[in-house]
């Protein structure tokens, strides 16, 4: 079996990957850091104008106020839209390494290995999907299938100013596909837990801590036997996670009952009746809270993302992206459910069936020890242009949405 020329040849660039990731990933782009956040635009505008000249491009606000800073941007790429079949490709550039993170430049640990900040979660993801287009784009059939890109500076906070360009897209394509890292094996996404926070507000009666007997209600207690219950709800509910990552309460003054005290609470779903059930669970512990204690507990806050569950399309093109990877030299691997969230958490629930974890092979992210394997950046990104060149050539079929 004989591969177009312009997907072999990726192989033969490594080391030409390695260095615009490098080149990237020195580039500060924190969520909250307006100036890295619109040099790594510039940056990522220059190289994809270049490579892809037809190409119409944009960039276009991510206003969120609370969440983005002034005058955040995505950038958008559109090329044939009329061509009957629609493939939406996505990523992030923002990360979660801020100005003032000690964690700033890159270094090689080996001829193969990148270690530094966003190198695999995800700008190594980035030029996979650049590389990927790349070579597609020389191959014979491309005129039939159109693309659209969309690079975003806020998925590691959220995506709050940029869901409705995700939303958008998801209508006018047919599939989708997302280059977040693969796992550390080089297994895929399959599906992912839908994520968002709660927050759980005790309200109780201040009083004197002297006084005897003491007519205050101790909000910190309160919410504390709230937190002590809310945290056992993973084992009776399969696939729901609660993770209590904040609390405050009281004052400066130790000889007050204090009488207001609140906690964070991380929740994720892995389907979407889970919500409800959750909901009911938490308002249950909150009530019998109130019917032992007098103290009331408020519950604010819900899902930001959905969960992305698997999609019909989705099984019929998975051996696909499997066949490909055989036949470009990619050992095997699988698709597995992930706990942490993505972009493709809202393509599936604006109805768009998607491929998620289709960039590099890396390990540790979020942290000072992320790296990434610049070998793996050609070969994933061969897969995906030969996925690509089947759609356009008619020797795939996806199922209509």
């Amino acid at each position: 079996m004989s591969l177009p020329p312009s997907i072999t040849a990726l192989a033969s660039r490594t080391a030409e990957f390695g260095a615009l990731l490098e080149q990237w990933a020195n580039v500060n782009s924190g969520s909250g850091h307006a100036a890295g956040l619109a040099r790594m635009l510039a940056a990522l505008r220059e190289e994809f104008i270049r490579a892809f000249p037809a190409a119409t491009c944009e960039t276009l606000a991510a206003d969120a106020a609370g969440f983005n800073p002034p005058g955040a941007q995505a950038l958008r790429l559109r090329l044939r839209p009329a061509a009957p079949t629609q493939i939406f490709l996505c990523g992030h550039y923002d990360t979660v390494y801020e100005a003032d993170d000690a964690f700033q430049i890159c270094r090689w640990a080996d001829p193969h290995t990148l270690h530094g900040p966003g190198v695999t979660d995800m700008k190594g993801g980035l030029v996979t999907l650049l590389a990927a287009l790349e070579a597609f784009e020389q191959t014979a059939h491309a005129a039939n299938l159109g693309w659209e890109v969309l690079l975003t500076p806020d998925e590691e906070t959220g995506s709050h100013g940029t869901r409705q360009l995700l939303e958008d897209a998801a209508r006018r394509c047919h599939f989708g596909l997302v280059f977040e890292p693969a796992r550390p094996n080089g297994d895929i996404i399959h599906s992912r837990k839908g994520t968002g926070g709660v927050v759980a507000t005790c309200h109780g009666r201040a009083a004197h801590a002297a006084k005897t007997p003491n007519d205050g209600r101790n909000a910190i207690l309160g919410l504390a036997e709230f937190l002590l219950a809310a945290a056992k709800i993973p084992a009776e509910l399969p696939g729901v996670l609660v993770n209590v990552g904040n609390i405050r309460g009281g004052s400066a003054a130790t000889n007050v009952v204090p009488h207001r005290a609140s906690a964070e609470i991380d929740i994720r779903i892995t389907r979407a009746p889970d919500l409800p059930a959750l909901w009911g669970r938490l308002h249950a512990i909150a009530f019998d809270v109130h019917e032992t204690t007098g103290m009331k507990i408020e519950l604010t806050g819900g899902l930001n993302r959905p969960p992305k569950e698997c999609l019909p399309a989705e099984e019929v093109l998975f051996p696909e992206w499997q066949r490909a990877a055989r036949d470009v030299g990619v050992a095997p691997f699988t698709w597995v459910h992930g706990g942490g969230a993505s972009d493709g958490n809202f393509l599936t629930a604006a109805g768009l069936p998607n491929l998620d974890g289709l960039g590099p092979i890396g390990d540790q992210l979020h942290s000072d020890r992320e790296h990434c394997r610049v070998d793996t950046l050609a070969p994933r990104a061969q897969i995906a242009a030969l996925v690509l060149h089947r759609l356009a050539s008619g020797e795939i079929t996806l199922p209509q949405k």
